[in-house]
């Protein structure tokens, strides 16, 4: 019966991939009707469970933490090309775009997906059960990198507004990929055990709980599957990103709010697949994935604008109002209590949840 029910699966998420791609050079560039935005938002959707798919044969075949990382990255990169690109379409409007995406970024990672998994996990379980040592210091790096990138710029002087200096985003782009390069070393090298599932006991799960570990053959070609599922997300959320923006511009909605669905859409794949490993009591994992994108997605947008703002004529704002880093200084503290303990209750979910609910409100009521 499992057979019977994975061959139907491994067709369509074997073909949705490319189907993606397909439709993203056919309307790549070009004004979409009502029709077409509909099919292309079918699709698009369609392409992030075939993503998920893909990255959890991939995460099955290389054990965790490296499952876990292979997605993060891979949707970060995505994410980056993304930004970078309708920056340099955007013009003067898109000077916020990097900030807004990024630090929706962390604040759906940081308080909704790690409050609907802690949420899950510990209603199905009990309690949530995960390694303090790896999720602090994940949860250490992802506050320094946003209190550089996003906080510091309000509080500089030398450039007029919330901007960094030519020199002082150079510091901040490097800094971005030290402190990145330095956890995924621990995480994957020095202190891999600590990143690994906990038992009730507080032991690390080495084996893994599935049957038929994937042959490389398997992986290597679900990693390309995931590639493609990865372009096709993130290149349909651009050809459906005017439509977003008119919208948004219709509803007399701030411009941030254009933000916050790229960032929903490109991290709806490591949501899905956070919230299916807490359902597992594996909250280890969906703690990875989740502050692991977050880590992610400043260390590596950051150098990438940085580096595009050579030759992008507009300013680049990075740093955030103050509502804003109000909401990012209490989720650091929140975050700080939960992860102490290394078990949580459906309590802290719900903590992590209205922070995220009170920035979605924000974000469209400033």
């Amino acid at each position: 019966m499992i057979a019977r029910l994975r061959t139907p699966i491994a067709r369509w998420t074997t073909l949705v991939p490319g189907l993606a791609v397909a439709l993203l050079i056919l309307t790549w560039g070009r004004d979409l009707p009502v029709a077409v935005v509909v099919l292309v938002t079918a699709v698009l959707a369609a392409s992030v469970l075939a993503a998920v798919h893909h990255a959890e044969v991939v995460a099955h075949r290389v054990g965790e933490p490296f499952g876990s990382l292979v997605l993060a990255i891979a949707v970060t990169v995505i994410e980056v090309a993304l930004i970078v690109t309708l920056m340099v379409d955007g013009g003067d409007k898109s000077a916020t775009l990097a900030r807004d995406t990024v630090f929706a970024a962390v604040m759906i990672t940081c308080n909704g997906v790690v409050g609907i998994c802690l949420l899950v996990a510990s209603l199905r379980h009990g309690t949530a059960v995960f390694n303090p040592e790896g999720t602090g210091a994940a949860l250490a790096t992802v506050a320094t990198l946003a209190t550089l990138s996003l906080v510091l710029p309000t509080f500089t002087t030398s450039k007029p507004g919330p901007e960094f200096s030519s020199v002082q985003l150079t510091f901040a782009a490097l800094s971005s990929l030290i402190l990145y390069g330095l956890f995924v070393a621990t995480q994957t090298v020095r202190h891999r055990d600590y990143f690994l599932p906990v038992t009730r006991q507080g032991e690390a799960i080495t084996a893994d709980d599935h049957v038929g570990v994937p042959s490389s053959r398997a992986a290597l070609s679900s990693l390309g599957l995931l590639g493609l599922a990865l372009v096709g997300v993130v290149g349909l959320a651009k050809g459906v990103s005017p439509t977003i923006e008119s919208g948004v511009e219709a509803a007399g909605l701030h411009h941030a709010v254009v933000g916050v669905v790229i960032a929903l859409l490109v991290l709806l794949p490591e949501t899905i697949a956070a919230l299916r490993s807490a359902r597992r009591d594996r909250v280890q994992t969906s703690l990875n994935l989740a502050l692991g994108s977050a880590m992610a997605s400043i260390g590596l947008t950051i150098p990438a604008v940085a580096l595009a703002s050579v030759w992008l004529s507009g300013p680049l704002v990075l740093g955030l109002g103050a509502t804003y880093m109000v909401l990012l200084a209490l989720t650091v503290v929140v975050s700080s209590l939960t992860v102490v303990p290394g078990r949580a209750t459906p309590l802290q979910g719900g903590v992590h949840l209205v922070l995220f609910l009170a920035y979605l409100e924000l974000a469209v009521n400033p």
